[in-house]
């Protein structure tokens, strides 16, 4: 039963491709859209779609330009340093920040209609409440694979159980959203030791261990890697309701 639902984002990267992309130095979470940064709209959508509570873990960096800019951020949001050395480390950082129990995470730079996040939300609960299976985790959001650089794709069943998460072509990539129970923390050490670096290869590595993640697929996400990405998203919220 998901009786409270927490909120996170995990922002602590750099942003390199965006940075070289646009010309401009600025750390992708405080990059524009829609006329407020990246970081405090992702925040304010985390909100909207039912987390009661929003920790967002961002590098110093970020936060030093957040203070100058005087960045304004909703109440609900608690900003969390750590200069985390990869995708994977920053997720694990947030096993030191939330409740035992389940949350909503968002990658800093994953852009969807709020229409979309909502059901993404409710069908997740819904799945969780009804599923027997124990060793269910959590529930990623994938989306239709349109030829973007370095998806991590999704091998899905039809009933919207994960096989497997890696670089093998299926018609499903990961879209940036997960639902996820802090259960997937009791994994960390054994990360560590098998010495992985991402996100998405500790992800892999707990349907390994015959854990299990379900899929729910969305429309309209767009993933904020690059220049043309930003116009994209920029267009996009310009067009949502």
């Amino acid at each position: 039963m998901v009786t409270k639902l927490q909120g996170a984002i995990i922002a602590a990267g750099r942003g390199e491709r965006l940075r070289i992309s646009t010309r401009d130095d600025i750390p992708k979470p405080l990059v524009k859209l829609g006329g407020e940064a990246m970081l405090s709209r992702q925040a304010r959508a985390l909100i909207d779609a039912g987390a009661e509570s929003v920790v967002a873990v961002i590098n110093s960096e970020t936060a030093r330009i957040a203070g100058e800019m005087a960045l304004e951020i909703p109440n609900s949001i608690r900003l969390v340093v750590r200069d985390t050395a990869n995708s994977m480390e920053t997720m694990l950082a947030l096993g030191d920040l939330l409740e035992p129990g389940w949350f909503i995470a968002s990658t800093v730079d994953a852009v969807i209609p709020q229409i979309e996040l909502v059901r993404f939300v409710n069908e997740s609960r819904k799945k969780i409440e009804d599923c027997r299976d124990k060793n269910l985790l959590g529930v990623l959001a994938v989306t239709r694979w349109r030829g973007e650089a370095k998806p991590l794709f999704a091998d899905v069943t039809e009933n919207g159980l994960i096989l497997g998460l890696g670089s093998r072509h299926t018609s499903m990539v990961t879209a940036g959203f997960y639902f996820l129970s802090t259960g997937i923390f009791d994994y960390a050490a054994d990360a560590r030791r098998a010495g992985l670096d991402a996100l998405r290869r500790f992800l892999a590595m707990i349907i390994e261990r015959g854990m299990r993640l379900d899929a729910i697929e969305i429309e309209g996400s767009i993933d904020v890697d690059e220049a043309p990405d930003l116009d994209a998203a920029r267009l996009a919220i310009r067009k949502m309701p």
